[in-house]
C-alpha cells in the first residue's frame, strides 16, 4: 500500500471506530486487563484513553505507520506508560512468556493470516496470562452469512483487508486456546457488520499439537 493510500485509509479507519456505540465494549474488555499488556492491532488509539487498574504498562502494536502516528497524539491521554510498536502480528517482536494480558478489539478480521498471528499472541501470552477480545464475525444466521460471505471479497479491497465471515471463537480456539468465556450477538446497524464475539481466552497448555 501506498504511503498516501495509507495515509486516506487510516483516517477513514479512525472516523468508523470513533463510533461511540462501542465504547461499552471497548471498556469492558479493557477492565480485565492486568500487568503489561500487548495490544495487537493499536489502530488510531481509540482504546489508550481506557486502560486503567491493575494494568502497568501498554506496548501497542499495529503494521501502519499512519495509523500510529494517529496513536501518538492519544498517548498522552492513557493513564499508564504506552509504548507504541510497528509490526506484523503473525511476527511478533517480542520473547516468549513476556506478557499479563493481550488485548484485541476489532482487529483478527483484517489479519492476513489469523492463526498464525494467534500462535504468536499464546507464545508470548505468560503461562497464566489472558487474551481479551471484541471482535465482529461469522454470524450464525444462515442467511446472514451468505451475506457475509458474498460481500467480503469487495468490503476487504476496500477496508484494508477486513473479513466479515471470520469466525473468531474457532479461529481463537483452533491455535491452542482455551476459551473461558464468550458471548456473541449484534449490536445494532446492518447484520452483516455487526455480530460479536466477546471474551477472554487462556494460553492452555503449551504441548506441540497447538503449534
Amino acid at each position: 500500500m501506498s504511503a498516501t493510500a495509507d495515509w486516506l485509509l487510516s483516517h477513514l479507519l479512525d472516523f468508523a471506530m470513533r463510533n461511540r456505540a462501542l465504547d461499552d465494549y471497548r471498556r469492558a474488555a479493557l477492565a480485565a486487563a492486568h500487568g503489561v499488556v500487548l495490544e495487537i492491532g493499536v489502530g488510531s488509539g481509540l482504546n489508550l484513553p481506557l486502560y486503567a487498574g491493575a494494568v502497568r504498562r501498554v506496548v501497542a502494536l499495529d503494521p501502519s505507520p499512519a495509523l500510529l502516528r494517529l496513536a501518538r497524539s492519544r498517548v498522552k491521554e492513557a493513564p499508564v506508560p504506552v509504548s507504541l510498536v510497528q509490526g506484523s502480528a503473525e511476527r511478533l517482536p517480542f520473547p516468549e512468556a513476556t506478557f499479563d494480558s493481550l488485548v484485541m478489539t476489532w482487529t483478527l478480521c483484517s489479519i492476513d493470516d489469523p492463526r498464525s498471528a494467534l500462535i504468536e499472541m499464546r507464545r508470548v501470552l505468560k503461562p497464566d496470562g489472558r487474551l481479551l477480545f471484541v471482535e465482529h464475525g461469522l454470524s450464525p444466521d444462515a442467511r446472514v452469512a451468505r451475506w457475509q460471505r458474498r460481500l467480503t471479497p469487495c468490503w476487504s479491497r476496500l477496508s484494508g483487508g477486513c473479513h466479515l465471515d471470520r469466525k473468531a471463537d474457532d479461529l481463537i480456539r483452533a491455535a491452542g486456546f482455551r476459551l473461558d468465556k464468550v458471548e456473541t450477538g449484534y449490536m445494532r446497524g446492518p447484520k452483516p457488520w455487526t455480530f460479536l464475539y466477546r471474551g477472554a481466552a487462556s494460553g492452555g497448555s503449551r504441548g506441540r499439537g497447538a503449534g
